[in-house]
């Protein structure tokens, strides 16, 4: 059986859902919301273990990751995964920069609950890291690796992490490198998961046809296995770039990939919801953005070209980009820049202002329809410590957004004069197009 992740859940369609919130005896948060609408519960279990807490061994905590569900406890891959379809259940691994999840959703009758938070259990507190998963998982990330060196997309993201976030931990890809994969032994692998998979380093976010009784319950019981542990320390601050940055990586592509940014905001930001507003007029917001009007709509010089922020819980990234044939790549990095210069100067109209927030909170309800959406929200909420009525005040937020506030945020915030530049494919220096911009708008 196999459950729809875009069931509607009444009553949320107008109203967001109410959090409750407490810890587990050994330290974990846990955020819960009851949707009693439908029998089934999802419960997502978020470690602050993303590729930013490598340490050094790049990769290393996705490969943890990527191994929990592959042997724990009593039982290895195969005999895990037929536990969980066995009822109906499903099983979910990842991680990000950040963060770093296991997550089920299972249906409420006892039997199906039972062996679904069991498993649960056994996979964050007790994985087998078995040699032979290892290396079988270590070849299959290893197959990725080699095929992201051969597409231009991959290529120039990775790049432009490490142009914009320097020596900070966001500047890795959470995957590693094909040598730092290489290099990653069992010993790190334990190593890493006693280190993070603890308690207080732990979220639980759970929604479903639970009481707060059963939630708690549930929190204690996927918990129980953890060790107290200790919270990882705060990440260092990301620093500002000092100059703009140019690179090419040249590509035998019929078309250049571009990637353009600098750091942006954090989770929890003041700006948050202003720039947020801003951007989707900006490039946000699809074939109707300032963006994709220049770009495409005038020129032609793309199909589609986007922005948007990326809030971590130090400061994220700010990226545009676009694919254009290589003969026009120098033309439309001119024009992406100039945009965003004209934008920043000048700010949206009162008229764009309107549609971004009258597109924004209409869409909003659909965000939150269903239980996979809100369980989501609820590990974000709880692992940046935002506030527990940010669902309910989201829309009023939103429309309180004023016009002079994008532009003065943006132009706080943003300078297009420091931007990390990549180009991926048939090179045309980029250094000659920056001189040609910057000659062409002193006029």
């Amino acid at each position: 059986m196999v459950f729809c992740s875009g069931l509607l859940l009444a009553g949320w369609a107008t109203a967001a859902p109410q959090i409750e919130t407490w810890q587990t005896a050994n330290g974990a948060k846990v955020l819960y919301v009851e949707a009693p609408e439908i029998e089934m519960v999802d419960v997502r279990i978020v470690f602050d273990a993303g590729s930013a807490r490598d340490g050094g061994k790049q990769g290393v905590t996705s490969f943890t990751n990527s191994l929990l569900s592959e042997g724990a406890g009593d039982w290895n891959a195969y005999q895990i995964a037929e536990r969980i379809e066995g009822v109906g259940a499903q099983l979910e691994t990842g991680s990000l920069r950040d963060m770093a999840w296991v997550s089920v959703r299972s249906l409420t009758e006892s039997k199906a609950l039972s062996t679904t938070l069991e498993t649960l259990a056994a996979v964050v507190a007790e994985p087998r890291f078995a040699d032979e998963d290892i290396e079988r998982q270590r070849q299959s990330i290893l197959a990725g690796l080699v095929q992201d060196e051969q597409s231009p997309g991959s290529l120039g993201k990775k790049r432009l992490y490490q142009l914009v976030f320097g020596d900070h931990p966001y500047a890795g890809d959470p995957g590693g490198s094909i040598e730092s994969v290489k290099a990653i032994t069992r010993k790190d692998i334990v190593a890493t998961h006693k280190r993070l998979y603890v308690a207080k380093n732990a979220q639980v976010a759970i929604v479903g046809a639970v009481s707060r009784q059963q939630a708690e319950s549930i929190a204690d019981r996927v918990t129980s296995g953890l060790e107290p542990g200790q919270a990882v320390p705060k990440l260092p601050p990301v620093r500002p770039l000092q100059a703009a940055v140019d690179e090419q990586i040249p590509f035998p592509s019929t078309q250049s990939h571009l990637y353009i940014g600098q750091p942006g905001m954090r989770r929890g930001d003041p700006d948050y919801f202003t720039l947020y507003v801003g951007n989707h007029i900006l490039g946000g917001s699809g074939l109707v953005s300032l963006l994709s009007h220049e770009v495409r709509q005038k020129r032609g010089l793309s199909y589609s070209v986007y922005s948007f922020f990326l809030p971590m819980r130090q400061i994220g990234l700010f990226q545009m980009g676009l694919q254009t044939k290589n003969d026009q790549a120098g033309e439309a990095l001119q024009v992406v820049r100039e945009t965003l210069k004209r934008f920043i100067r000048e700010g949206p109209t009162e008229k764009e202002l309107e549609a971004a927030k009258q597109n924004i909170t209409g869409g909003f309800p659909l965000r939150i329809a269903s239980n996979g959406k809100i369980v989501e929200y609820l590990a974000v909420i709880g692992f940046y410590d935002l506030p527990l009525d940010y669902l309910d005040s989201f829309t009023d937020k939103v429309t309180a957004v004023t016009r002079e506030q994008v532009q003065d945020a943006f132009q706080r915030r943003i300078d297009p004069d420091r931007l990390v530049r990549v180009q991926v494919g048939r090179i045309t220096p980029l250094a000659q197009v920056s001189k040609q911009s910057d000659a062409d708008s002193s006029k």
